[in-house]
């Protein structure tokens, strides 16, 4: 008998923990934040994302959609989109999703966050879809996924961590996942 066949074991689900999580899809979508006020905080509160003229498309908890309009200005060598402006998408995108399950807590920052560019991008608008991957007390992991519009085919995929400080929005965290749970990939987990 092969080794590995001797140590497969059958990977079960994560169930939810205590009934149904904010994350889980039969649960209401509403955000802790408004799209308003999520809008005035990275719009107008970093004029440089203001600059690019993104529209929110989708704003639930834990889902949220940017479009980002083609303009001259994103033009690069090529006749494509620039690096930078598609950076500043997905960042902007994440810190939609972290706060649409955290509440407005403007200080929460960008930790980390890694950019894979899969395809280039059509000179059009660009879909940056964001989803949470795992809300913690001070720190949040989510993913996006870019396309141009009207095209499905990926032009970057970008997984980032944002940064929640601890005086901001603890209680309100805490009430949402308990404090030794976090939410992950839709599902509570004790720590």
């Amino acid at each position: 008998m092969p080794i590995m066949a001797a140590c497969a074991k059958p990977v079960a689900k994560p169930k939810p923990v205590g009934g149904s999580g904010p994350l889980d899809p039969s649960a209401s979508r509403e955000p802790r934040i408004t799209a308003a006020a999520f809008r005035a905080l990275a719009f107008d509160g970093v004029p440089y994302a203001g600059q690019l003229g993104c529209r929110l498309e989708r704003f639930e908890a834990g889902l949220v959609t940017v479009r980002m309009p083609w303009q001259e200005l994103l033009r690069r060598p090529g006749g494509t989109i620039c690096g930078p402006a598609l950076v500043a998408l997905a960042d902007v995108t994440l810190y939609g999703v972290v706060l649409s399950v955290a509440g407005e807590v403007a200080l929460a920052v960008t930790t980390d966050m890694t950019i894979h560019f899969l395809s280039r991008p059509a000179p059009r608008d660009v879909l940056a879809s964001g989803r949470l991957l795992k809300l913690g007390r001070r720190l949040a992991v989510g993913e996006v996924t870019m396309h141009s519009d009207g095209d499905a085919r990926a032009i970057c995929h970008v997984v980032g961590t944002y940064a929640i400080p601890p005086e901001a929005g603890r209680e309100e965290i805490e009430a949402q996942v308990g404090p030794d749970a976090a939410l992950t990939a839709g599902h509570l987990r004790p720590r």
